[in-house]
């Protein structure tokens, strides 16, 4: 079995990272007459959540091959630039590959952080695949975006900060896209809070881990654009994560990219949170299924701010 260690892997990065805050929502306490935490990793190192699976897996390289340096492949963006980051904070050598499609501003951000980057034609698994060829090619080290224990042991230290934070916890909203934050946090809490419900949030625009798990097994599928761009992409063949998600995720709950903007809109207003679109899906999944949590404790993971401008203009909309 998958060995996932979240507890060692927190005292590792913690000279490294922000020990996020949990913020209580007014409103969405008062929405679902419970008590509702937003955990906000958007005020994480780079502004996402990432930046703990990818300073754990460095820490974790031997001398040898943090000499040769390490790839990785992002969707977003959000990985990419965790990476780059932790390479110089480490004196790491960094190279990202990115869809072509990555909005530019995410990629000016990961270049200025000091990586090389490499645009790939095609989706987001084609540019994870070549970032591994690479890497076998070159013998460097390829830092997956979720396909690694220690990059998933790494987002698990959300988790070991929840349960300090909030010593009860019914249920968690996750954002879904690899598997690796969900599967990381699932993991330490189902040794450590077992009765706490583990709910996985899915734009249907791109519900790419959720139809895998309803088919029992690894499938390509069909995706439409979302504004939740740091979920999108596909599921690498034999990925670690599948196997964790079928054990760890008790709840599986879609929204539509309407309900995301909706959302964003009332973070952004009401908590003066302003945050990505993969942040908006597990709170937009929450509201769905609100009335179901009275007189609960619920977190929800605000895992990044890296929404590019476009999105942003539509939050601040009137």
């Amino acid at each position: 079995m998958l060995v996932i260690d979240s507890a060692a892997a927190e005292l590792r990065i913690r000279p490294y990272v922000i020990e996020t805050p949990v913020l209580l929502s007014r409103r969405l306490s008062e929405l679902s007459d419970a008590q509702v935490f937003l955990k906000l990793e958007n005020l994480q190192h780079t502004g996402s959540f990432k930046v703990r699976g990818a300073t754990h897996k460095l820490l974790s390289l031997n001398p040898a091959q943090a000499a040769r340096g390490v790839l990785a492949a992002s969707s977003g963006g959000n990985h990419a630039l965790a990476v780059a980051a932790t390479g110089v904070k480490l004196g790491i050598a960094t190279e990202v590959f990115v869809p072509k499609s990555i909005d530019a501003v995410r990629r000016r951000k990961i270049e200025a952080s000091g990586a090389q980057v490499q645009l790939v034609e095609g989706d987001p698994l084609r540019a994870e695949q070549t970032a591994r060829r690479e890497g076998e090619l070159s013998g460097r080290e390829y830092v997956s975006p979720y396909n690694d224990a220690d990059v998933i042991a790494g987002q698990g230290t959300i988790a070991v900060e929840l349960l300090r934070q909030l010593p009860r916890l019914d249920a968690v909203f996750v954002a879904v896209g690899g598997g690796g934050l969900i599967g990381g946090i699932g993991a330490y809490l189902k040794q450590t809070a077992p009765t706490t419900q583990i709910v996985g949030c899915w734009p249907t625009n791109s519900p790419v881990l959720f139809e895998c798990l309803r088919a029992g097994k690894i499938i390509e599928v069909a995706e439409q654009p979302t504004v939740s761009v740091s979920t999108a992409g596909g599921l690498e063949a034999g990925s670690v994560t599948f196997p964790l998600a079928q054990r760890v995720i008790d709840r599986k709950v879609l929204v539509s990219e309407d309900e995301i903007v909706a959302v964003l809109r009332r973070l952004y207003r009401e908590d003066s949170q302003l945050v990505e679109g993969a942040a908006g899906v597990a709170a937009a999944a929450f509201i769905k299924v609100a009335a179901e949590y009275a007189g609960k404790t619920v977190a929800i993971l605000l895992c990044g701010a890296n929404a590019d401008a476009q999105l942003v203009e539509r939050i601040k909309a009137a």
